[in-house]
């Protein structure tokens, strides 16, 4: 519920901010009764928002660096959104074991970023590793539009393009040779939907009158994400968010 909660209230917030969101090809998204791993390259800090909303009613399970949860609010409110921290420096087998184990048992999916960090095009195997242990096929999706905050308020037009899945069940070992080939597929589907949403891509900025209602609309979700905030650090001290590998 509070998954759902404020996927719905980032959306709000994002839409307000901007309102010039386009999406493409989302019939192209897996059905919800399948589990799979949501890839794209990670180019901004708000692009899982747009990749879960349009997958949406799917949920994900998200890899978030460690370092993110230090903040006690912050911390609380993305575990119970299904972030996990990572070790970036340091893995382990958490990295590979914890999501395989949801793709396999739960009803979420997995939000990938297979180049590890933003603006990095360096494909990591570990995404290969989880898609072929779990037996789940990559969704690739890509994000093209502002870059920086400046960018999303001056309405600079958003395109999010969604790709054929990736299936990897006919690779047999994920050697040098094979994760050579899993990563050739993703580049090379990446690539494709970069050149889609760039060809969609305009100057042209939403119209100066939708401030007037989309301004209203931004200063009550910034109430209502401010407010969400101080319930989840006062919640942080009473209730630890469980997973399911838990159980």
């Amino acid at each position: 519920m509070f998954y759902s909660y404020l996927r719905s209230l980032l959306t709000f917030l994002l839409w307000a901010i901007n309102g010039n969101i386009h999406y493409h090809d989302r019939e192209k998204i897996l059905p919800e009764s399948e589990n799979y791993i949501l890839i794209a390259p990670h180019r901004t800090f708000w692009d899982p928002v747009f990749f879960g909303y349009a997958a949406a009613p799917k949920q994900f399970i998200f890899m978030a660096k460690k370092e993110l949860f230090k903040d006690r609010g912050f911390g609380w409110w993305i575990s119970k959104c299904g972030a996990f921290p990572i070790d970036r420096e340091n893995p382990g087998t958490a990295a590979i074991k914890y999501p395989v184990n949801m793709l396999k048992k739960s009803n979420r999916s997995l939000v990938m970023f297979p180049s590890g960090s933003r603006h990095s095009s360096d494909l990591k195997g570990g995404v290969a590793v989880i898609a072929k242990t779990a037996k789940v096929k990559m969704m690739p999706a890509t994000y093209i539009g502002p870059m920086t905050i400046k960018g999303l308020l001056a309405g600079e037009r958003i395109d999010v393009a969604f790709g054929d899945p990736i299936d990897i069940s006919d690779i047999k070992r994920l050697d040098d040779a094979g994760v050579a080939e899993v990563t050739q597929r993703i580049e090379s589907e990446f690539k494709r939907l970069d050149d889609l949403a760039k060809s969609h891509q305009t100057k042209k900025k939403p119209n100066v009158l939708t401030y007037l209602y989309r301004g209203p609309v931004l200063l009550l979700v910034a109430i209502i994400l401010g407010l969400t905030y101080a319930f989840s650090y006062i919640a942080s001290f009473f209730w630890k968010p469980s997973t399911q590998l838990d159980k």
